[in-house]
C-alpha cells in the first residue's frame, strides 16, 4: 500500500512520503493563487478550483480566504457557498452535498494523531531532530441542504444528515441525524428542523 492509500483508509501513514509532500505542495500554491486572485476574477477562480478540487458540480461559491491540506479529497455537491477563512484538513474525503451553506471560519478536520507521544513521533533522528507525525483520518460527510453556522469545528468521522442546522460556535464529535437542529460543546441535538428542504 502506498502512503496515500493508508491515508485514505484510515491507516497510521507517513505525512512525509514525497508523493503527499508534492501534493501538498501542489494544493497550498493553488489555495495561494486562489486567495490573491482579483474577487471578481471568476473565470480564474473557478479554474483554479477545478485544479484543487476532488470535485464539485454546479454554482460552487468559495470567498478566500480559504485553506486545504491536498484539496484533492474535497468533493462538492450543487449550489454549495463556502464564506471567508474556513479551513478543510481533507487527509480523507469531505464531501458535500448539495445546497450547503458554510459559514466563516469553519473548521473541517479528518485528520487526527496518536495520544501516545512515542507513537506519534517515534525515536528521535542521530541528529536529535523527529520524522512527520504519525496521523490516522476519517472522512466527514455532510448531507443536502445543510447550514452550518459560523466557527463551527467538525471532528474526523463526522457524518451530517440532511436539512440539518448546526449553531454557531459548535464542536461536532458525534454523528448528526437528518432533519435536526443541533449546537453546543459538544454539539447536540436541540430539536427537529421541520422546515422542508428545497426542490
Amino acid at each position: 500500500m502506498t502512503e496515500r492509500e493508508k491515508m485514505l483508509a484510515g491507516e497510521l501513514y507517513d505525512c512525509g512520503d514525497p508523493e503527499l509532500l508534492s501534493q501538498w505542495h501542489k494544493a497550498k500554491n493553488l489555495i495561494r493563487d486562489y486567495n490573491r486572485t482579483d474577487s471578481e476574477n471568476a473565470e480564474e477562480k473557478k479554474r483554479i478550483l477545478h485544479e484543487l478540487l476532488g470535485g464539485h458540480e454546479k454554482n460552487l461559491w468559495i470567498t478566500a480566504p480559504f485553506y486545504a491540506d491536498y484539496g484533492n479529497n474535497i468533493y462538492f455537491g450543487d449550489n454549495c457557498e463556502v464564506n471567508m477563512n474556513c479551513t478543510f484538513l481533507d487527509d480523507n474525503r469531505i464531501v458535500i452535498g448539495n445546497n450547503a451553506l458554510i459559514a466563516p471560519n469553519v473548521q473541517i478536520y479528518t485528520a487526527f494523531h496518536p495520544t501516545n507521544a512515542a507513537d506519534r513521533f517515534g525515536p528521535p533522528k542521530e541528529d536529535g531532530s523527529f520524522a512527520f507525525c504519525k496521523t490516522q483520518t476519517a472522512p466527514v460527510i455532510i448531507g443536502d441542504h445543510v447550514w452550518i453556522g459560523g466557527g463551527t469545528i467538525i471532528l474526523p468521522g463526522v457524518t451530517i444528515g440532511e436539512n440539518v442546522v448546526i449553531g454557531a460556535g459548535s464542536v461536532v464529535t458525534r454523528d448528526i441525524p437528518s432533519n435536526t437542529v443541533a449546537c453546543g460543546t459538544p454539539c447536540r441535538v436541540i430539536r427537529e428542523n421541520k422546515s422542508s428542504s428545497p426542490v
